[in-house]
């Protein structure tokens, strides 16, 4: 049973929440959040903080398998401050995995111009134009509903907060950042280094090719999900965790993230993250273990 927590405040529990989420409590982080949210709605504070904690909790249903829920939360979050790059995106992998592809492929395009460089939503838009292509054929951008047309003032609030972000903070920065050519194709020498590795099954020394390839570029989504395999190989379950997290910051949907650390959520036991049937992770199950 959850303890207590009426004497928190809503940061102190917005704060819990975010541990419980790194930690795969998804369904602890949601109640978590859910107080909070209604102390926020309480008090009257600004509509940015009670934004966050929609798409927060969002996040959770998301990582839970509650597709439908994500939708809502995420769209309030996004009713509260509109064209939010994380509850468009978290929203647009929710309808992916409702397979509703139009809702998807508006959601993915409408972040695309927010920012053109984020792998996530570069990534969703590429997969529904498949999808729908497949669906609809040639004509599928006839069936679209509307693609919100992005204020400039928005692309220069979030072009300029993510350097403001980088800045102050010393933090990699996941969308702006790319590597010069000789870097990249350092990484990509290194990654496949370890690529040759695992299929000697010497996990160890894999861990370490992945390891030099993301000093070098720190954004690529494979070498995460490669490194997080051999993590499970050698049953080192929470750094493969890690990796996943990683991986999923810069895309929300990948389907080998959110398999492996459903993987690694089992081996530590962490019931708090089941195989729901409404979850991407369920729709494809084939290829999950090939290096990329």
């Amino acid at each position: 049973m959850p303890h207590k927590r009426r004497s928190q405040s809503w940061t102190e529990l917005k704060k819990a929440g975010n541990e419980c989420f790194k930690t795969g409590q998804y369904g602890e982080a949601a109640c978590l959040y859910s107080q909070a949210i209604k102390d926020v709605e309480k008090s009257g504070k600004n509509s940015e903080d009670l934004s966050i904690l929609y798409s927060n909790r969002a996040a959770s249903y998301l990582k839970d398998g509650n597709c439908a829920e994500c939708v809502k939360d995420c769209t309030v979050s996004l009713d509260l401050v509109p064209f939010g790059i994380k509850p468009l995106l978290r929203r647009g992998a929710a309808y992916e995995a409702l397979e509703r592809y139009r809702l998807a492929y508006v959601d993915y395009k409408t972040a695309l111009q927010i920012d053109c460089h984020i792998p996530a939503a570069q990534d969703g838009t590429n997969r529904m134009t498949k999808c729908l292509t497949e669906v609809d054929g040639h004509s599928w951008r006839e069936k679209l509903p509307p693609i919100p047309i992005v204020p400039m003032a928005v692309k220069e609030n979030f072009s300029q907060a993510t350097c403001q972000t980088t800045q102050h903070n010393g933090t990699r920065e996941k969308y702006k950042s790319v590597p010069g050519e000789d870097v990249i194709k350092k990484a990509l020498y290194l990654k496949e280094e370890g690529n040759a590795l695992v299929k000697k099954a010497e996990y160890k020394k894999a861990i370490e090719k992945y390891t030099q390839s993301l000093k070098h570029n720190p954004s690529e989504i494979t070498t995460y999900t490669n490194r997080a395999l051999c993590y499970l190989s050698v049953k080192m379950y929470k750094e493969a965790v890690r990796d996943c997290g990683e991986a999923l910051q810069l895309d929300p949907a990948n389907i080998k993230a959110l398999y492996r650390q459903a993987q690694a959520h089992k081996e530590l036991k962490v019931r708090d993250f089941p195989m729901n049937k409404n979850c991407i992770v369920c729709t494809c199950f084939s290829n999950l273990f090939d290096l990329c």
